[in-house]
């Protein structure tokens, strides 16, 4: 097979220079295609590789907000970029808890990577559950709905525009020699506001834009939440914050397409204001170390340590750490999270009505 980077080459010599949305968007498709990128062995670890805490707190979540919502039946429960299905099992594992939250929902994993569904199929075959997968949230049937995207939205592709004393250009990738090289539109074409000076980064994320239209206005339209977890911000900012990981390690997002991970940052305000347009209420958002710690993960923590071993132990404490500590580099501080619901549904655990939902539901 021949290398992205060749075929990439190739593609920039026949049209010309692409935007870093396409240039994303075309690594993370090889990417996703041909790897198990998690884990110690692999490019990144989440929340969920951790601990099962992460997943149970999830699972206990989605009970309370079931109830709240009226306990509808059928009910969907829908992940975006399930990775190995490490979260959806535990988080149906917690389900048991409740039979007739069971009974009432269908499972539902949104992921295009061959490889990840198969390590999704073996990871919930015991799960009690009958799994659908779907290329797209779009294919997932009607009907009342509960969802879950933990980083999913900082692998969505970007346009990055940059500031220059003839407006914002956007960004482009293209060729010098041989070398992928970042580069400029010549011409200004969008209207972004007015740079705060010259050189500075905006990005658009116009695809995740689109997803959360879709998502809110099925969530107005019949009933339901989606739950939202990622690293990133409360914007509008200004910074380029396109990153690669490979072994656990940063590297030149140019240097390896598609063998290393590709995100950015998520800007949550574009995501809430974007849901709000569709009369949505908003939740949140909170860092994820004070979610988990209103869902109670000190207690869970403490109930699995009595049954663990001084090693045991010792690993829960380690995990819990990791997923709660707020320095600005840690985990439980980095990464935020982000709640929207159907109007009726006026609260949900974990995080308080965010000013954004509209005055007028």
């Amino acid at each position: 097979m021949r290398t992205l980077e060749d075929q990439l080459r190739d593609l920039i010599a026949f049209e010309g220079p692409i935007t870093v949305e396409r240039y994303m968007g075309l690594c993370l498709e090889r990417y996703y295609a041909t790897r198990d990128p998690l884990g110690a062995v692999g490019d990144f670890t989440t929340a969920p590789e951790i601990s099962q805490m992460f997943g149970e707190l999830i699972g206990l979540w989605m009970l309370e907000v079931w109830h709240a919502m009226g306990r509808p039946s059928p009910c969907r429960l829908i992940e975006l970029g399930p990775g190995r299905g490490t979260l959806m099992a535990d988080l149906l594992r917690a389900s048991r808890l409740l039979p007739d939250f069971r009974s009432a929902v269908s499972v539902h994993l949104v992921e295009t990577s061959p490889t990840l569904r198969e390590r999704q199929r073996a990871m919930l075959a015991t799960s009690g559950f009958e799994i659908a997968w779907h290329d797209r949230i779009e294919d997932v049937p009607e009907g009342p709905a509960l969802l879950v995207a933990n980083e999913f939205f900082d692998a969505l592709p970007v346009r990055q525009f940059v500031a220059t004393d003839r407006g914002w250009c956007e960004r482009l990738v293209g060729l010098e020699g041989e070398h992928l090289v970042f580069g400029l539109r010549a011409e200004p074409e969008a209207p972004l506001g007015k740079p705060p000076h010259p050189g500075a980064i905006r990005e658009w994320p116009a695809t995740s834009i689109a997803l959360m239209k879709g998502l809110s206005h099925r969530l107005a339209c019949e009933t339901g939440a989606a739950l939202i977890i990622d690293y990133g911000y409360w914007g509008p900012a200004f910074g380029d914050t396109l990153q690669a990981l490979k072994q656990h390690q940063h590297v030149d997002p140019l240097s390896e397409p598609g063998e290393a991970d590709l995100t950015t940052h998520v800007d949550f305000q574009r995501l809430a204001e974007t849901a709000a347009g569709n009369k949505v209420r908003i939740h949140g958002m909170a860092t994820q170390g004070e979610f988990l710690q209103a869902l109670g993960i000190e207690a869970r923590a403490a109930s699995l340590k009595q049954r663990a071993t001084p090693a045991q132990a010792a690993d829960i404490d380690r995990a819990l750490a990791r997923l709660i500590a707020r320095g600005p580099t840690e985990m439980g501080g980095l990464f935020k999270v982000l709640a929207i619901s159907h109007a009726g549904l006026e609260a949900v655990p974990g995080l308080p009505p965010h000013p954004l939902t509209p005055a007028r539901m």
